[in-house]
């Protein structure tokens, strides 16, 4: 109702057993909240691509790009575009 992320108790419970699961099969554990495909996002942003371009290259419609970017600038607190190409820089997903 506040606009804040909702998730129930045994969802949270299930993370955070994955997580430990992961890290005692000494198995990867992620270092960044982004999928694949979000990284591959700010990657194009970072690029300098309108949303109509990374749409574009990656077969998808607009609206999706910009759910994307929204997801994203939401998971990692950021407000904006720069803060999102800076982001990308320090993670080294494009030069500087």
């Amino acid at each position: 109702m506040r606009g804040e992320p909702f998730l129930y108790p045994g969802a949270i419970t299930a993370l955070i057993r994955d997580y430990l699961q992961r890290h005692q099969q000494g198995e990867p554990v992620p270092d960044t909240p982004l999928t694949p495909r979000e990284e591959e996002i700010v990657k194009l942003i970072a690029e300098g691509h309108s949303s109509k371009d990374i749409a574009d290259i990656l077969v998808i419609s607009v609206k999706t790009v910009e759910r994307h970017r929204a997801n994203i600038l939401d998971k990692l607190g950021l407000r904006d575009r720069l803060e999102l190409t800076r982001h990308a820089i320090r993670a080294g997903l494009v030069e500087p």
